[in-house]
């Protein structure tokens, strides 16, 4: 399962994504719209920033917008800075690799063949789903961003 957190820079993101991208967006006017607690928020989008997908404006027209194109940020992207590695285990992170404890072998481990699978058809879809298509709704496959984080 993903975090609440994730949940949460998903559906600021998308709502980034549905607004002018000339007119900044206020983090109260975010957080309203999403249900977000304001506080929370704020957090979230000092991480996003600190990664370079959002940029913060100050000022009277201030708040924030997307730094990269709402179809270059992927779910897996934003998934794996929030939460962390994706794998299903520690022996199937591409960016936190650690073998099991109770290992006796990866090759031999039927666990792990299986989980592989799992972890190749999840970083699949997560890394080649991005916010404008969820946004978007486009196919059968993908519904909009609030459906499936409140599914």
């Amino acid at each position: 399962m993903i975090s609440q957190k994730a949940k949460y820079a998903l559906r600021a993101l998308a709502a980034l994504a549905q607004a002018d991208p000339e007119e900044p967006m206020l983090i109260s006017e975010i957080a309203l719209q999403q249900s977000i607690p304001k506080k929370f928020l704020e957090q979230i989008l000092l991480d996003l920033k600190r990664s370079g997908i959002v940029v913060s404006r100050r000022g009277k027209q201030g708040g924030y917008l997307l730094l990269k194109p709402a179809d270059a940020i992927t779910f897996g992207e934003v998934l794996r800075l929030v939460d962390g590695p994706i794998a299903p285990l520690p022996c199937l992170s591409q960016t936190a690799y650690r073998k099991c404890e109770d290992c006796d072998g990866e090759h031999l481990c039927e666990i792990r063949h299986v989980f592989a699978r799992v972890a190749d058809a999840t970083r699949d879809v997560l890394f080649n789903t991005t916010i404008a298509d969820a946004v978007e709704g486009a196919g059968d496959t993908k519904a909009p961003v609030r459906e499936l984080l409140t599914a």
